[in-house]
């Protein structure tokens, strides 16, 4: 899921929607993941995919930032389309594969666009119904979903009677499904972090990916190093709260793990961070920097 920045809109006509899926195709091609359901609102999106490596950041990376380059040149804008990360969650399928695509095609509904998914365009519900979808990897899906056409249909209008939210029920904010699979993937994810022999860091691993890129910005826009940024005591101190301000934006760090890089308390993270929020709302430059750097992270 991504969300426009400021909830802004991320498609304006047509063509950026057919866009936006083009950029879809072209990264199931380079990173080999299968799509499940998806559903393009005005402001932000849904996609279930399921990956074959633990590359879901370089998926959202490419296909974040191709739209955005196109949608920047399209409607002559510039800076950052997207508000901050993408938020992911690691769905038990056998579980909540049901759940979760009724949920993300009834978005349409539930935002009170239309009164039947049927009528909304951007959306894979049709491709469940028989219809022809492209982008769908329908093989994969007939082995979950476990029912006919009709059965799914009526499936997804009980849920316009009876709405549940299947995301309330995440745990830990990045998991959802049974106890059984939540526990073995916290066993996962903690043997993954303490092992360097892993090949592929975990989800968590990404953060701290994002976190280096970030300070390699904020280090190479200030012209100092990070070690320079800890040391500082110099008023004011633009560098580390900005870089601050950015961990806290685009990464799942929390503010102790945060002042680990920085120098500063957990209570100090929160204060810098939220100095830099005050400043984005009348310092045109504060804004202009942020939005360089979140530019060139983002992609």
């Amino acid at each position: 899921m991504s969300r426009g920045d400021d909830r802004k809109r991320i498609y304006t006509i047509p063509s950026d929607y057919s866009k936006f899926m083009d950029y879809i195709m072209k990264a199931k091609e380079r990173f080999q993941f299968s799509l499940y359901a998806y559903c393009l609102m005005i402001n932000h999106f849904h996609l279930l995919v399921e990956t074959s490596l633990p590359n879901i950041s370089k998926i959202m990376h490419y296909i974040k930032g191709s739209y955005t380059t196109y949608n920047n040149i399209r409607h002559r804008r510039t800076g950052h389309l997207f508000q901050g990360r993408f938020k992911s969650i690691v769905v038990d399928k056998d579980a909540y594969f049901l759940e979760l695509t009724r949920y993300i095609h009834l978005n349409p509904v539930y935002a009170g666009i239309v009164s039947d998914p049927a009528a909304y365009q951007w959306s894979s519900y049709h491709g469940y119904l028989g219809k022809k979808d492209e982008y769908l990897d329908k093989d994969e899906i007939k082995q979950y979903l476990g029912m006919s056409q009709g059965q799914y249909r009526r499936f997804v209008l009980e849920g316009i009677k009876e709405p549940k939210d299947p995301l309330k029920k995440v745990y830990a904010g990045f998991l959802l499904g049974s106890v059984g699979f939540i526990k073995d993937k916290l066993k996962d994810l903690k043997i993954q972090i303490a092992s360097d022999d892993v090949a592929h860091k975990k989800v968590l691993r990404d953060d701290i990916g994002v976190a280096e890129e970030i300070i390699r910005e904020v280090s190479g826009y200030y012209e100092t190093v990070i070690e320079e940024m800890v040391k500082s005591k110099k008023r004011p101190m633009n560098a580390k709260h900005i870089l601050v301000y950015l961990l806290r934006r685009l990464t799942g760090l929390s503010n102790r793990e945060i002042g680990r890089y920085v120098g500063l308390r957990p209570l100090a993270v929160s204060r810098a961070g939220l100095s830099i929020e005050r400043q984005l709302e009348k310092n045109k430059n504060v804004k202009r920097v942020v939005n360089k750097i979140v530019w060139k992270v983002e992609g």
